[in-house]
């Protein structure tokens, strides 16, 4: 049994089939990531969480649209995770990689604005985190010298921390020291397709360590296809690649992550433990 902590449900046209090839793979829960085509859309993941039994959502404004933030389109989301199959606030966080991105003071804005509802809601939240290390020279020009993983560490600890709330760090792409300090915030590390990739040596590295009771696994479907799919169009089935391979690292049997990964699931989301 397998839990797919992060996929993208309505990117698909063929779902039926999807959700199909996630069964017979044994990957018995899915959360589906509310963000939409932005927040006009945000809903579509709680849409399906309400018609699949298995399916659970989040809902949130990614910070590529954090511009679209609005006192509207942030009551909008308020209203949605007082659902109860809306289970998280997420993906939420900066990316200072793609150029076209909103600046960084509109991006901790809309972080901050989400982080206050998640507190009223009660409930975790999902983090996007990218730098801009390998951005393009114009995007490493806009953004640095700031680092968006100390600018999300630091705004968690003022406005996230206090309230005692979990999280996780999706699909978890920063060094060791970045790793002890999210799992001192109270946040579980989410390891993706990208875990199985060759050069992820530090992610892999962080993946062998990381406490056995604050490890997920994920998709990030339609993207990030494990080896030995790179290039395919990922779908949930596929986190059975990535356990697989988290198991190697950690030298214990796969079933031995399946249990372990889904029980922190389900321990950061009592609900969906049934």
């Amino acid at each position: 049994m397998l839990i797919d902590s992060h996929c993208h449900l309505d990117d698909y046209d063929n779902l039926p089939q999807v959700l199909a090839n996630a069964r017979e793979a044994g990957v018995t829960k899915l959360l589906a990531i509310g963000i939409g085509d932005g927040p006009d859309t945000m809903h579509r993941a709680l849409d399906l969480a309400r018609e699949h039994g298995h399916i659970f959502a989040s809902a949130g404004i990614h910070p590529q649209e954090a511009h679209q933030a609005t006192p509207e389109n942030l009551a909008k989301l308020a209203n949605l995770v007082e659902d109860p199959r809306c289970i998280a606030i997420g993906e939420i966080g900066l990316d200072y990689y793609h150029l076209d991105n909103p600046d960084i003071s509109t991006q901790q804005a809309a972080f901050v604005a989400q982080l206050k509802i998640a507190v009223t809601a009660r409930k975790p939240i999902l983090i996007h985190c990218r730098t801009s290390e390998l951005a393009i020279p114009a995007a490493k020009q806009k953004y640095e010298p700031a680092d968006a993983w100390e600018d999300l560490l630091a705004l968690i600890a003022e406005h996230w921390t206090p309230s005692g709330l979990p999280g996780i760090m999706h699909c978890f792409s920063g060094n060791e020291d970045q790793a002890a300090r999210s799992l001192g915030a109270g946040f579980y590390l989410s390891f993706a397709g990208n875990l199985t990739y060759p050069k992820s040596t530090t992610i892999q590295t962080v993946a062998k360590s990381a406490p056995v009771d604050r490890i997920l696994v994920e998709t990030d479907a339609p993207f990030l296809a494990p080896i030995p799919l790179r290039g395919q169009t990922n779908e949930p089935a596929n986190v059975a690649h990535t356990a697989r391979f988290l198991a190697g690292l950690r030298d214990v049997p796969y079933e031995t992550i399946a249990a372990q990964t889904t029980k922190n699931f389900c321990t950061l989301f009592p609900s969906t433990d049934a």
